[in-house]
């Protein structure tokens, strides 16, 4: 009988990338034939039944379906909502075991892909296909060729350095941001080191996906082109 290891078999029916499979497993959440397993690298069959968080998991896989959602300020991208409002609420209606493609924070707004295709998932979340983010940022104040210095410039982050960083500046104390990497509330620590404050952060662009007129709160299923797009090789000339 064939074996697969409990964490890509997770990953692969939908429940999360491989990393978040690992974490959910590590966590006590998931059961295998009414015994909860904590090991990700633990083998077992295609037969097993299988429970994440006293849900059953499907003997089969489900249709792929991914979704871009613009994702309001206030909402958070995790599957409990840790006492908010998780974005998929706006997807109660869909019988699918859907997760948000990587995350943007509860202050945060704009392009936010949910799917249960876990190919993809990790596609997009692993940082060597390196796709990119554009993100438009207002912060607190005009920024000085002093301070837009040091956004551009080398910097690093809770003792990782990260890849340069594409800023544009769009009028006022508007920023446009291009990242090819997506480390937690990164935009938000390179403007505290450059002392500056985000006031408002919307992403407007993944990849070859383009937030567009999609107002807040609402969602479409991407089309067979994006997703052959996002499967593709990402452009790396940014």
């Amino acid at each position: 009988m064939d074996m697969e290891r409990l964490q890509n078999l997770l990953a692969r029916r939908g429940v999360a990338s491989r990393r978040g499979a690992a974490d959910i497993i590590r966590a006590g959440r998931v059961r295998m034939d009414g015994v909860t397993v904590t090991e990700p690298g633990a083998r077992i069959a295609e037969t097993a039944h299988i429970e994440v968080d006293g849900r059953l998991l499907k003997a089969k896989e489900e249709p792929h379906r991914t979704f871009l959602y613009h994702k309001p300020v206030g909402e958070v991208c995790s599957t409990d909502g840790q006492g908010a409002r998780s974005v998929l609420e706006a997807f109660r209606g869909i019988n699918l075991r859907l997760v948000p493609v990587g995350r943007l924070d509860k202050e945060s707004e704009g392009l936010l892909l949910v799917s249960n295709d876990g190919a993809l998932i990790q596609r997009l979340t692993h940082p060597r296909f390196g796709h990119t983010k554009i993100y438009e940022v207002e912060v607190n104040a005009v920024p000085t060729e002093a301070q837009l210095a040091i956004l551009r410039g080398p910097m690093t982050l809770e003792g990782y350095k990260i890849r340069p960083v594409r800023v544009e500046t769009l009028g006022g104390r508007r920023l446009r941001f291009t990242l090819t990497e997506g480390r937690h509330r990164q935009i938000r620590q390179m403007c505290e080191q450059a002392h500056l404050r985000v006031t408002r952060l919307r992403r407007v662009a993944l990849g070859t996906l383009r937030l567009g007129s999609l107002p807040p709160g609402r969602w479409r299923e991407l089309s067979a082109a994006e997703l052959n797009a996002l499967r593709g090789t990402p452009n790396k000339n940014v």
